[in-house]
């Protein structure tokens, strides 16, 4: 399951502008934007043995991903306070919306890349991974 759901996130990030994996962290793998991380793929993140994929969010909405859905999002350890939210992919009984991944990703990726390539992909979808 790890694999399958490592390889669709991969995906869906390198699909955009200049984004590049770094798997200097095993066994998580982060993906960047020039130096910045726009998403993380962790692997029982400080022992909560589960599966997730944590994303930047804009001011406050990651609070409210939780509030609105806590099985599904968590605050990750450190970096909430920066806006990060963790997607989990590991529910048993609910699969994963690989299109509200997309979307979460997008957004994050429009958040932390430089102007130049922020510009190139629009936060409403239109140039979806």
């Amino acid at each position: 399951m790890e694999a399958e759901l490592l390889a669709e996130a991969t995906r869906i990030c390198l699909a955009l502008p200049e984004a590049t994996a770094d798997d200097r962290h095993p066994p998580h793998r982060g993906f960047l934007v020039g130096r910045k991380n726009f998403a993380w793929f962790v692997i029982d993140e400080h022992g909560d043995s589960r599966i997730g994929l944590g994303v930047r969010a804009a001011s406050g909405e990651n609070e409210a991903l939780v509030a609105a859905d806590p099985e599904r999002f968590g605050l990750p350890k450190y970096v909430a306070r920066h806006g990060w939210v963790t997607y989990y992919l590991d529910l048993p009984e609910r699969p994963v919306a690989w299109e509200e991944v997309a979307e979460l990703v997008r957004d994050s990726y429009v958040v932390q890349a430089p102007k130049r390539l922020a510009r190139q992909v629009s936060a409403s979808g239109e140039d979806s991974p």
